[in-house]
C-alpha cells in the first residue's frame, strides 16, 4: 500500500493543504528507510518561508533531509535517538532542538509528530509541526545563567534575594532554591513555625521567571466546608450562597506558582482531588462538568513530618509522593550561627529605623533559644523599638540575666556602675510605662533618690 501525496488535485486535499499552509509553523512530511535510520522530506508547508526564509520547493527539491543538513551534530544525534525510540513504541514525539539557518541565525524550535505506519505496521513517514520557540528558549537559557552565576556566589553572599543569612544551612538552602528555580518540579519547604517558609516559596517563585502570579494559601486556615470551592471554584448557583461564578485558587495561579503552607491540614478527601489536578494540571469547579486547565507549578510548605502523617494514615501515601520531589529544609533560628545580627540590621533597614541594643543584651540574644524563630525575633524587635528594654520581658528570664551582665572589660568600677544604673533604670522607667513612683518602688528607691540619679545620668 502507497501513500498518497499531499496536495494532489483531490477537492478534500486540495483543503487540507490550505489548511496546512496556514498553520502558524511548518507542516512537514519526511519519507524513512527500513531501519528508520534515514529521512527524505517530501512536503513542507509554506511557514518554511517564515521560519526558515526558504520556500517549501527549495527544502524539499534535493530528495534529503533540509531539516537533518541545519541541525547540529550534537542536537541531531539526541533528535534521531529520540525518533526511533517514538517510533519503535509507537508515541508521538516532542524535541527541542536547533537549525543553523543558511543566514548563520540560530534558531530553536519546537517539533512535535508522530509516525505513519502502513497496514504492516511498518513506519512510512514522519509527519509533525515545526514551531520556532526561539525567544522562549534565550529567555530560559539567559536564566538558567543568571541562576548559574548566583550559585558560584552563593558561598560569599549574606543572601538571596530577600532572604537574610550567612551560616552554612542558609547557603544549603539558597542553593536549593537555585535548584528548584531551574524546573517546573514540585518542591515541599520543611520547617518551624516562623522560620521563612513563605518568603523561600515567594523566592522560588521570583527566580524562576514564571509569568503568572504568586498565589500563598493557609491550608489551615480555610474552614473544610469551603476548601473545595476556594481551590476549584464554583459556579453560580452550585451551592447555597454561590451567587455568582468564582475563580479558585488552581485558576489564579495559571502559569504561576500555587503554594500551599501547611499542607499536612488537608482533609483526605481533598487530598484525593488535588492530587489529579497536580497531575494533569486539570480540575473542574464545583457545580460544572467541564474541566479546566491550569499550568501551576506547586510548592508545599509544612512544619509536620509528612512521612509520620502517612503511616498514621492522615496523609495518603500518593499524594505524600507526588508533593515530596525536591526538599528544602529550613534550619530553626538557634542553629544558624552568624545570622542574628544580619537579620537585626535587615530588619531595622526595612523599617527604616535604629535600634540601640546594647552589646550585653545582643549577647544574650544570641544565647536565646527562639522557639518562634524569624517571626519570634521580627515581633520581638517591633516591642523593642516602642518599649526599649522593657521588652526583654517576653524573652524570659533573659531580661535579668542581660541588665545583670558584666560590663565590658575596660571600664572603671564607677563607669561600670553608672552604665548597670542607667540600664536598670532605664528597664524599670519603660517597665512602669515612665511612672516614676512606680518605677522607684521596683527598684527599691525612694523618689527623690531616682529622681537625683535619673538627674545625674541624664534620663
Amino acid at each position: 500500500m502507497d501513500f498518497p501525496p499531499i496536495g494532489s488535485d483531490n477537492s478534500w486535499q486540495a483543503t487540507f493543504l490550505r489548511f496546512l499552509n496556514h498553520l502558524p509553523g511548518l507542516a512537514y512530511r519526511c519519507k524513512i528507510n527500513n531501519d528508520y535510520s534515514e529521512s527524505v522530506l517530501e512536503f513542507a508547508s509554506s511557514g518554511s518561508i517564515d521560519l526558515l526564509g526558504m520556500t517549501p520547493e527549495e527544502l524539499v527539491r534535493d530528495n534529503f533531509n533540509t531539516f537533518e543538513r541545519m541541525t547540529p551534530a550534537a542536537d541531531l544525534r539526541m533528535v534521531k535517538q529520540r525518533i526511533r525510540d517514538s517510533i519503535v513504541t509507537h508515541t508521538p514525539y516532542q524535541l527541542m532542538y536547533r537549525l543553523n539557518l543558511p543566514t548563520g541565525k540560530v534558531k530553536w524550535i519546537w517539533d512535535q509528530g508522530e509516525a505513519v505506519y502502513d497496514q504492516n505496521g511498518d513506519a512510512r513517514y514522519l509527519e509533525g509541526l515545526i514551531m520556532d520557540v526561539s525567544e522562549q528558549r534565550f529567555q530560559e537559557l539567559a536564566l538558567q545563567e543568571e541562576n548559574r552565576q548566583l550559585k558560584l556566589s552563593a558561598d560569599r553572599i549574606y543572601g538571596l534575594g530577600p532572604i537574610v543569612g550567612k551560616s552554612e544551612g542558609m547557603h544549603q538552602v539558597y542553593n536549593r532554591i537555585l535548584k528548584a528555580a531551574e524546573s517546573d518540579t514540585n518542591v515541599i519547604i520543611y520547617g518551624e513555625t516562623g522560620c521563612g517558609k513563605d518568603l523561600v516559596a515567594r523566592t522560588i517563585h521570583d527566580y524562576s521567571g514564571r509569568k503568572g502570579a504568586y498565589v500563598p494559601v493557609n491550608c489551615g486556615a480555610i474552614p473544610e466546608s469551603l476548601l473545595e470551592s476556594e481551590f476549584f471554584g464554583h459556579t453560580k448557583g452550585s451551592f447555597s450562597g454561590a451567587v455568582a461564578n468564582k475563580d479558585g485558587y488552581i485558576a489564579a495561579a495559571h502559569n504561576g506558582t500555587l503554594f500551599l503552607d501547611e499542607i499536612g491540614e488537608l482533609p483526605m478527601h481533598l487530598q484525593v482531588k488535588l492530587l489529579r489536578a497536580i497531575e494533569n494540571k486539570m480540575y473542574t469547579p464545583l457545580g460544572s462538568h467541564t474541566p479546566r486547565t491550569s499550568n501551576f507549578r506547586l510548592v508545599a510548605a509544612t512544619n509536620q513530618d509528612l512521612a509520620k502523617l502517612v503511616r498514621e494514615k492522615k496523609t495518603r501515601s500518593d499524594f505524600y509522593y507526588r508533593i515530596n520531589v525536591l526538599s528544602i529544609t529550613l534550619p530553626p533560628l538557634r542553629e544558624r550561627e552568624g545570622d542574628l545580627a544580619l537579620l537585626i540590621e535587615a530588619w531595622c533597614d526595612r523599617h527604616n529605623t535604629r535600634l540601640n541594643i546594647p552589646l550585653n543584651v545582643r549577647h544574650y540574644l544570641e544565647k536565646y533559644s527562639w522557639p518562634g524563630n524569624v517571626r519570634e525575633l521580627h515581633n520581638f524587635l517591633a516591642r523593642y523599638a516602642t518599649f526599649g528594654e522593657a521588652a526583654l520581658e517576653d524573652l524570659g528570664d533573659l531580661a535579668e540575666t542581660a541588665l545583670l551582665a558584666p560590663a565590658p572589660e575596660g571600664l572603671s568600677l564607677e563607669e561600670a556602675t553608672l552604665q548597670l544604673e542607667d540600664r536598670m533604670i532605664r528597664h524599670a522607667l519603660e517597665r512602669c510605662r515612665w511612672r516614676r513612683k512606680d518605677a522607684a518602688v521596683y527598684l527599691g528607691l525612694n523618689l527623690r533618690t531616682l529622681q537625683r540619679k535619673m538627674k545625674r545620668l541624664g534620663i
